[in-house]
């Protein structure tokens, strides 16, 4: 069954109305938009985009910048024919590269009347609540104060993100966006990229690939439709429809774009049919937000069928008596991944027990604690902590 779907023009109409309308943004430039196809920055590009977020800005709108292209700028300033390959050398190429790209960031928005600021991210500045809630506060501030906040991933000292491409991973800052535009209470999520938007099939391979211009939902038909990450960027089309998930999940309307397409950002935010455009679904409180999306797992809680309906239908605590087993080392206020007895991702929680005194628990009721375990909660997880995953919540 074909992904694309006929909305009524009124609701289309409605959410293009909200993308114009939207006071707070986040903008997302991949590395193919901030580098031209030799490799060097692609300036022509990048100023034309700057100029326009300063228009906005003067306007009233609230733009915060997730900029890819550290690693990149440094493999060109070395010479490399490619995208580096091992960790060590991938660091030291953002580290070369990092301060070349914020300095054309903070020069060209100065030109323009603009304070840029620099803010360097990693997953442990997510999966802490604590730094979570800090940088927040961070980019709320310098909002207020009228600054452009420019953030980007710390390649310099990031490992997993460098080194995987599955998992928590932050996928060529597509993820890192979306959980900024998350965090910030963000109206429109904007991920600026060489391809315009989400197409029926790969249009570099397929002539006839249609753009989809509305998508409702990020289900497997529209993930399906997915394929690999550019040359030099790390992302794909894989990581923008997991940004759009996240985003619309936060109560966000997301839009993926062509950056290469003079003039796109001012389209976008008029509310033209530019690129593709994914309309919100769930709205989470910020703390749900974190647990579905930025904490990183510590651990997994396997649960019966039982206890897996009560969560999905019920929206029940995670009671004891319907945990099967325990998986990874885990302490009390750990996110964890809650699995059904198949092994599939059913859920995530915040726990109310570390891993040793939830093991005496394990299978007995609340009050039936053994060997000690500390009485206080009657859930492992309490329902207001649990968050379906995706396909579960659908």
């Amino acid at each position: 069954m074909s992904p694309e779907i006929e909305f009524p023009a009124a609701r289309v109409a409605a959410a293009r109305a909200r993308v114009s309308a939207a006071r707070r943004v986040v903008v997302k430039l991949g590395t193919n938009v901030v580098m031209s196809d030799d490799g060097g920055l692609a300036l022509g590009r990048l100023y034309g985009l700057i100029e326009t977020i300063a228009g906005e800005r003067r306007k009233g709108r609230e733009v915060v910048v997730v900029s890819s292209g550290a690693v990149g700028l440094g493999a060109k300033r070395l010479g490399l024919p490619g995208r580096p390959k091992t960790l060590a050398l991938k660091q030291a190429c953002a580290a070369i590269g990092q301060g070349r790209l914020m300095s054309i960031w903070s020069e060209a928005f100065e030109r323009v009347g603009v304070t840029a600021a620099q803010v360097l991210l990693t997953e442990d500045d997510f999966s802490s609540r604590g730094r979570y809630l800090a940088l927040r506060a961070t980019l709320e501030e310098l909002l207020s104060l009228g600054a452009v906040p420019v953030l980007n991933e710390n390649d310099t000292v990031g490992t997993a993100e460098l080194e995987s491409s599955a998992g928590h991973v932050f996928g060529d800052n597509d993820r890192l966006s979306a959980l900024v535009a998350s965090k910030v209470g963000a109206d429109l999520l904007v991920i600026l990229s060489d391809v315009d938007g989400l197409h029926t099939a790969n249009p570099a391979r397929n002539r006839s690939a249609r753009r989809i211009p509305v998508v409702a939902e990020v289900n497997a038909g529209i993930r399906a439709l997915a394929e690999g990450a550019g040359a030099r960027g790390r992302g794909g089309m894989a990581t923008k429809l997991e940004a759009a998930a996240i985003a619309t999940a936060s109560g966000a309307l997301a839009i993926v774009a062509s950056g290469r397409r003079p003039g796109v950002l001012e389209e976008v935010l008029s509310g033209a049919d530019a690129g593709t455009l994914f309309l919100p679904k769930h709205t989470l409180t910020g703390k749900r937000r974190w647990i579905a999306w930025a904490a990183l797992p510590s651990g997994a809680i396997r649960v019966n069928d039982g206890a897996r309906a009560a969560l999905v239908s019920g929206k029940a605590s995670l009671l004891p008596a319907g945990v099967t087993a325990l998986e990874g080392e885990f302490v009390k206020g750990d996110v964890v991944r809650i699995l059904g007895s198949d092994g599939a991702e059913v859920a995530r929680g915040q726990v109310n027990y570390g891993r040793a005194d939830a093991e005496k628990l394990v299978g007995h009721r609340s009050d039936e604690a053994t060997g000690g375990a500390p009485k206080g909660y009657d859930a492992l997880v309490t329902r207001n902590n649990v968050v379906l995953n995706v396909e579960e919540a659908g």
